[in-house]
Order: C-alpha cells, then structure tokens, then sequence
C-alpha cells in the first residue's frame, strides 16, 4: 500500500495538493487508500486527472478504481 500512495503522490500538476491519506479496511484483509487532495477548478479537471494519470502505467498496476468520497467547490 505504500507503493500505490507513492504512486499517486508522484502525480504533479499546477493546481494539485495532495492532503492526509489513510488506509480504510473493505472487507477480508483488503484496505483502499483513502487520500485528500485539494485542486485549482480552473487548472485541474477531474475527469482529466482520473483518465490521463491514474488510469494509465505506472499507476494502473495498483489502482483497481477510484471513487470520489466527497466534493466542494469553492
């Protein structure tokens, strides 16, 4: 799970603070990655974050899926 964290963080954009992360028990000995992050509106896209970083190597080979927990816009 550190990896995967490492992973993650490793992302860099204008616009992105990664925050806190914890490790949240699912079931059976499996745990999810629970992080904050913080984001400019006019800088970062979700959608492009989530596609264009997450979803692709390296980061792929650890992340499973991503779920957004919570959302404010300021």
């Amino acid at each position: 799970m550190q990896k995967l964290e490492e992973t993650v963080r490793s992302i860099k954009m204008d616009g992105l603070l990664w925050g806190a992360s914890k490790l949240i028990p699912v079931g059976y000995g499996i745990k999810k990655l629970q992080i904050m992050m913080t984001i400019e509106d006019d800088l970062v896209s979700v959608d492009n974050l989530i596609e264009d970083y997450l979803t692709v190597e390296p980061a792929n080979e650890y992340i499973q899926s991503c779920d957004i927990v919570a959302f404010n816009k300021i």
